[in-house]
């Protein structure tokens, strides 16, 4: 069964199942049970073997790998900082003080995009923050709850997707990293990563026609033709809008100088490299872990001698931090082991040489790529497992390091991954987006859905264009696709602005 086609078997399952059943972590789990089957079989270790594949070789093996340790670390750390954040009240103060200085209702929208990709460490993070921060300053100028859930949303995972520095970038560069630096790559492929910018294209554009469709245009004159009413935030505390911009300015400085420091960026001699090469060169979980957990000690020493929350209260705020991780840290161990089953069975090896054989048709891939893992994150609703299952053969299919579209397939595989999440009603990052808004779940998802669709459909043609001119180098094709895409997009928005102007 090795290096033939019953090694696709374990991650065909897990993908099949995740459709059939929504539900992840048991489709993941399957797919690593099958694969533990298919290696004990083929070196005839029996049920033993199969036990130790699965568990020691695996499972246990993922989670004492350094770099996983470090992801779960930082993972860990990010939800103690944002628990921390709204316990000391940064996110309310922050609240009152953006109702005195934002005037328009155009001025509230653009304000959530911006805090929103401020925040680019952690989806988490961005939605667990921006919602409670902005709400009062959106209720004020009669922003739609549907409408600043779709701002939230869209400024959370699309945002994370492209930002070198986050929970996402690490994680990714973990399954890219085959024989060569996997942040690296990762950087390389933020240009081609199109659903996330042509998404905050998007955003910019709906705010400055004034132009929405579909349902969120009942919901936004809806909101138009009632009074409506600032929310309080309940407890103020005794935070200050420092005890919110603090924590997350130090954090972004913090894991950027992390970064640069594993890359040799603070290193002596010859092995000192400057910023570009240091932060290609660096080892994104251990400077992540150094950033992070520099910024929580950081913090800790500006609360508690200002008593903004006591040393009791804060450390109270650790196993909470943990608790919110537990679904990410859950996906990321099984996609972790299944990722190494594939290996061990040699299914990279199997589909590359499959796909030599493929012609033509490989120049349409990452379109294809695209929509396959739209399609499976919006069914499972998560990105993150979408990445363990489909990166890995990505990578199989174009295993020369210098082939473009080995960088546009790993882009469109994100990008997809990204698309189907957002608009999926079973994922955490939406249903935490309706969360902070506080509006109905399912008027989220159906509101933004048109939007999802709309930017995807864009996105797919983009994808079409960069296969087909993948031949004249990844800075031409990048830049025609940029064109054409960037055109279609609002081109297209503008001709429907006038039609439904006509039609009015």
């Amino acid at each position: 069964m090795t290096g033939t086609f019953w090694s696709l078997i374990p991650p065909l399952v897990a993908i099949v199942l995740a459709l059939i059943t929504k539900e992840v972590y048991s489709s993941l789990f399957i797919g690593i049970l099958i694969g533990g089957i298919f290696f004990a079989i083929d070196a005839g270790t029996g049920f033993t073997g199969f036990i130790t594949q699965v568990f020691p070789d695996g499972m246990i093996k993922q989670l004492s790998d350094s770099w996983n340790v470090g992801i779960l670390v930082f993972l860990v750390v990010l939800g103690t900082m944002v628990t921390l954040m709204n316990r000391a009240g940064g996110s309310a103060a922050f609240g009152e003080w953006a109702k005195k200085h934002i005037k328009t209702k155009a001025g509230a929208q653009i304000a959530t995009i911006c805090l929103g990709i401020l925040i680019f460490i952690d989806d988490y993070f961005n939605c667990l923050t921006v919602g409670s921060v902005m709400r009062p300053i959106t209720d004020k100028y009669k922003v739609s709850r549907e409408k600043l859930a779709y701002l939230i949303d869209a400024t959370a995972a699309p945002i994370c997707i492209i930002a070198p520095i986050s929970s996402w970038a690490a994680a990714v560069s973990g399954f890219v990293s085959e024989g060569e630096n996997g942040l690296s790559l990762f950087c390389k492929a933020i240009p081609f990563n199109f659903y996330a910018f042509f998404t905050i294209i998007m955003m910019f554009l709906l705010v400055f026609t004034k132009f929405d469709f579909g349902s969120m245009a009942k919901f936004e004159r809806l909101v138009d033709e009632t009074k409506a009413e600032a929310q309080k935030d309940g407890k103020k505390g005794r935070g200050k809008v420092f005890d919110l911009v603090f924590p997350i300015v130090s954090l972004i400085i913090l894991c950027t100088i992390g970064m640069v420091y594993t890359g040799g960026f603070f290193a002596s001699g010859d092995e000192h490299k400057n910023f570009i090469d240091a932060f290609a060169a660096a080892d994104a979980s251990v400077g992540l872990v150094l950033g992070s957990v520099a910024a929580l000690i950081l913090t800790l020493l500006v609360y508690i001698p200002r008593k903004v929350l006591s040393f009791k209260d804060c450390l109270a705020c650790l196993p909470e931090g943990f608790k919110a991780m537990v679904p990410a840290i859950l996906i990321l161990t099984f996609a972790w082991t299944l990722k190494g089953m594939t290996d061990s069975l040699g299914a990279a090896g199997f589909v590359a040489g499959v796909m030599e054989k493929a012609g033509g048709v490989k120049y349409f891939l990452p379109a294809l790529i695209f929509i396959v893992s739209a399609f499976l994150a919006f069914s499972t609703g998560t990105s993150w497992g979408t990445f363990g299952i489909l990166i890995p053969i990505c990578i199989a299919v174009f295993p020369d390091v210098a082939n473009p579209l080995r960088i546009i397939s790993i882009s469109a595989c994100m990008a997809g991954a990204v698309a189907g999440d957002h608009c999926s009603p079973i994922s955490d990052t939406t249903i935490m987006a309706s969360a902070g808004a506080q509006c109905e779940h399912v008027n989220h998802v159906s509101s933004q859905l048109p939007y999802v669709v709309y930017v995807s459909a864009v996105v797919f043609v983009t994808y079409i264009i960069a296969g087909l001119t993948q031949g004249l180098g990844l800075l031409a094709s990048g830049l025609i696709s940029w064109a054409v895409g960037t055109s279609l997009l609002i081109g297209s928005l503008i001709f429907m602005k006038r039609v439904a102007k006509s039609e009015k």
